[in-house]
């Protein structure tokens, strides 16, 4: 398995979601049909899955090394998390609205091919190495969906059709994604202590993690102190994903970055 066959697990990983999508959407509550489309939506993320486990053995390390192949991680975890999401509180739209997004990443992906090399630097060679990287991306896929939500308030609140209960899925996914960006920075504590013999040495992916870290605390605070303002929560946490942006990859592209090591290989 190798990244010639990746188009055609992004066509059937599409094929499956939209077919899903389409018989939930006709069905009824708890009709044959959305059993059928339950299951083409866990087909289309087993078509994933099932690549990035190919791919991994194909190249002898986690594909976790590269942008791209970061962005493959974050749009499995993004089809998984609205799934379970739909399972739990109903939305049909997030169904829609998450593989839009989900497919945004695989497109990049398929128009901008990267170089894959086997080998990896001594300082990835590390124990702390798939932890720390698939906790972050979980931990920004859980935040990326709680912007979902909070553009799908925006969208309801100026409506006046807002339900509370929009704000609170938003709240339990800030809360699971903070809990897993809390890990992903103990986690690349205890790599650099191992790699480089520094706990912390505000290089500048650091320091915009720290950033990031720090703007959802003020959230889940402001949340907790304000509760009733709930266009302020809102707002927050549409631009609070700026940031997470920013720290993702938007760094690549920052003068002070180009020394970094945490700049991701092209």
């Amino acid at each position: 398995m190798n990244w010639i066959y990746f188009p055609l697990y992004t066509l059937l990983t599409a094929v499956f979601w939209i077919l899903g999508t389409s018989l939930i959407f006709a069905s009824n509550r708890k009709s044959f049909l959305k059993l059928i489309g339950q299951i083409s939506l866990l087909l289309g993320i087993g078509t994933i899955i099932f690549f990035i486990v190919m791919l991994w053995v194909q190249l002898s390390r986690p594909p976790m090394r590269t942008l791209g192949e970061t962005r493959l991680w974050y749009a499995l975890f993004l089809l998984i998390i609205g799934y379970i999401t739909f399972v739990r509180w109903g939305y049909k739209w997030v169904l829609v609205l998450i593989f839009f997004f989900a497919s945004l990443f695989l497109m990049i992906d398929l128009l901008h091919p990267e170089t894959y090399e086997k080998n990896l630097m001594p300082a990835l060679q590390s124990p702390w190495f798939i932890p720390h990287v698939i906790v972050y991306i979980f931990a920004y896929a859980m935040l990326g969906f709680s912007w979902l939500f909070s553009i799908y308030g925006l969208y309801m609140f100026y409506g006046k059709n807002f339900q509370m209960k929009i704000l609170n899925v938003a709240d339990n996914l800030v809360y699971i994604g903070f809990s897993f960006l809390t890990l992903g920075l103990l986690f690349g504590a205890l790599w650099a202590k191992k790699a480089w013999g520094h706990y912390w040495t505000w290089d500048p992916k650091e320091t915009w993690a720290f950033l990031t870290w720090l703007a959802y605390l003020v959230y889940i605070h402001t949340r907790y102190f304000h509760y009733t303002k709930v266009r302020l929560h809102l707002w927050l946490l549409s631009f609070i994903f700026i940031v997470l942006l920013l720290c993702w990859f938007g760094i690549n592209y920052m003068p002070s970055a180009q020394n970094s090591v945490h700049v991701y290989a092209n």
